[in-house]
């Protein structure tokens, strides 16, 4: 009797992004069992491996972006004929900013099921533990490496109201941070969270002028940095002067009544302050 032939599955399974503890218990079952392991590095693959105590029994191909367009159309053909295809990058969730993204277009366009194994999000900590607002959230990935490029990206996002989170490379940090203070003003809150879950893990809070001035020394590890949304802005400066100047009148400093004021509004504090003391002219 001839077996019925099966259906391919494919399935993106979460890896740790630092401490191979927070493993789901489904990722060793898979790793075991999968037909077929894609993974974007077979070197750490097998590391982590050893660290669960699993032996894979499927065939490890290598999947990453110098060769994700070419080896696609190999993993779909297995998909095809009923194999259980197992993709594993680096670090968190594959085709998040890793490998994985065409896979699945091919796969859901051939109609073969898609799942995926949860598990640690270097995203979701880094905004658990920003301290900035989480209710609404947008995640832009890597920003441009040419400046130009980074710094009209930056520019785009100036308005955006939600808190976003990047991720980011050691060796461009510090431009980064520099981008976006230009682009989105030194007092935006924000926070650099590195190493997640590993020995030297550092999240760093403060407004950007405060991290820019830490990153110059040097950044070092696997990097996300959360940024809190643009704040809505409330009136313009005219309509928040007489309010300033009857807190001046009370005793309050103009300076700190201006940085009082920006933060609650959105508004320049610079811009604040000039007209608040042309107000106050004779």
């Amino acid at each position: 009797m001839t077996a019925e032939p099966r259906d391919g599955v494919l399935v993106l399974a979460a890896t740790p992004i630092g401490d191979p503890r927070d493993a789901a218990p489904r990722l060793a079952d898979e790793l075991a069992t999968a037909d077929v392991i894609a993974a974007e590095d077979t070197r750490r693959l097998h590391r982590l491996c050893q660290a669960l105590d699993v032996n894979p029994t499927g065939k490890v191909v290598s999947y990453h972006e110098h060769n994700e367009a070419s080896r696609t159309a190999d993993l779909v053909e297995r998909l095809r004929e009923g194999a259980r295809v197992l993709v594993v990058t680096d670090a968190g969730m594959p085709s998040v900013s890793d490998p994985g993204y065409r896979l699945v277009s091919a796969a859901v366009g051939i109609d073969v099921r898609v799942t995926c194994v949860p598990g640690p999000s270097a995203v979701l900590m880094a905004l658990a533990v920003s301290g900035l607002p989480v209710d609404r959230f947008c995640f832009e990935g890597f920003l441009p490496r040419k400046g130009g490029e980074r710094m009209r990206s930056l520019r785009a996002l100036a308005e955006e109201k939600r808190t976003m989170v990047f991720f980011e490379a050691p060796h461009r940090i510090a431009k980064s941070l520099a981008a976006m203070e230009e682009a989105f003003g030194g007092d935006r809150r924000a926070a650099v969270c590195r190493e997640l879950t590993k020995t030297y893990e550092e999240v760093r809070r403060g407004s950007l002028v405060e991290l820019v001035a830490w990153a110059d020394d040097g950044v070092r590890g696997e990097i996300t940095v959360v940024v809190a949304g643009a704040l809505a802005v409330a009136g313009d400066v005219e309509s928040n002067l007489t309010s300033i100047l009857d807190r001046v009148a009370e005793g309050e400093r103009l300076k700190d009544v201006c940085a009082d004021v920006a933060s609650a509004t959105g508004l320049s504090k610079s811009a604040l302050y000039n007209a608040a003391l042309a107000a106050q002219k004779p």
